[in-house]
């Protein structure tokens, strides 16, 4: 086999794509409106950085005209065939478009631009994919791979627990403290009610699974847990960080203490990978999401009313709660075998079923 020449090789490589040339005008129209965003709309870093390189994109693609200047054509063709024609599916272009809309209604509220070239722009048609999620089988293996002997597994079952029994994000667990935490006389039982503070910095409350309680409890009162300085200061109150990270690396050990012990989300996914792997689940069912699927699908298998489900899972549309009517299988097998025309009418395997 020949080995290929390095020096040939790097001359027969293109070329890399030039920088985009960004003017000092749309320099401080992009940084004024990201700042809006941070400041004003209380968007997330994440969020922030990818408007950032979507506005990038919109400076490469105007090629050095201002970006006050592009036309409403203009910003359907960058939306359109400029970012397809560079690799942009158009599931991947629909947050170019909410960056492009929200920067333009920005400069046109400040007097950057005289009309909203983006008021007319649409989100890319996109087909939308049954989830995966969790099965019974699953969950069921994952509430039993925590060692129940160590902290660290007590700790484990307990954010298992939550997942899997409120079907809360990722955002939300891992932003908990203790005064998330509140006692309330539910129908004459005390039960442990959660504040939850998740996407776009909404806060809402839900009752906890007793299940999940139970196992709260344990992972609150081990020794372990009360030897670490978790205390932490929450609008002027003093407070704990409610789950902990007892192996993060990039902070010294004699800085382990209040918002440094906090979980992450990147922990949190490792944690459900590695119990996922043990037990043998399906890669697409170790994911956090593929929790909250399966909360959403066994509240419609239960037939719980729209609205409620709606609540329950924190979604701001209902249409985003009715997508788990399409995967549940118990009720719609239910109803078919109950209700289709076979099974009203005397076929030539209708004996053989009775009898099976």
């Amino acid at each position: 086999m020949t080995q290929e020449n390095p020096k040939t090789a790097a001359a027969e490589a293109p070329p890399a794509p030039p920088q985009p040339v960004l003017s000092p005008a749309d320099a401080a129209l992009i940084d004024g409106f990201l700042q809006h965003l941070e400041m004003n709309r209380g968007r997330r870093r994440r969020t922030i950085e990818a408007y950032r390189m979507a506005l990038m994109r919109l400076v490469e693609f105007m090629a050095g005209k201002p970006l006050a200047s592009i036309q409403p054509l203009e910003l359907e063709g960058f939306a359109g065939i400029w970012l397809h024609r560079r690799g942009v599916v158009a599931a991947s272009r629909r947050p170019y478009v909410s960056a492009l809309r929200g920067f333009y209604a920005w400069a046109r509220q400040r007097g950057h631009v005289k009309a909203n070239p983006a008021g007319e722009l649409a989100h890319p048609k996109t087909a939308q994919p049954l989830p995966h999620a969790l099965s019974l089988a699953s969950a069921e293996k994952l509430m039993w791979a925590p060692d129940l002997s160590t902290f660290k597994g007590i700790r484990d079952a307990a954010m298992l627990g939550i997942l899997i029994g409120c079907g809360v994000r990722v955002s939300g667990l891992i932003a908990m403290n203790e005064s998330d935490l509140k006692a309330a006389e539910i129908e004459g039982k005390q039960r442990l009610v959660v504040r939850l503070t998740e996407k776009g910095e909404k806060t809402r409350e839900l009752p906890l699974p007793r299940e999940a309680e139970m196992m709260l409890r344990v992972y609150l009162d081990h020794d372990e847990l009360r030897a670490l300085d978790r205390g932490i200061t929450t609008g002027n109150r003093p407070d704990k960080v409610l789950f902990v990270n007892m192996r993060n690396t990039r902070v010294p050990e004699h800085e382990r203490r209040g918002e440094a012990l906090r979980m992450t989300r990147h922990s949190v996914w490792r944690m459900i990978q590695w119990y996922g792997e043990k037990t043998g689940i399906p890669q697409e069912e170790r994911h956090p999401h593929a929790f909250r699927h399966l909360f959403g699908v066994e509240l419609d298998e239960d037939e719980v009313e729209l609205l409620t489900r709606q609540k329950l899972m924190g979604h701001a549309d209902p249409k985003s709660t009715s997508i788990y009517t399409s995967m549940s299988m118990r009720r719609k097998t239910r109803v078919l075998d109950a209700s289709n025309p076979l099974g009203k009418i005397k076929s030539p395997v209708s004996e053989l079923l009775k009898r099976l």
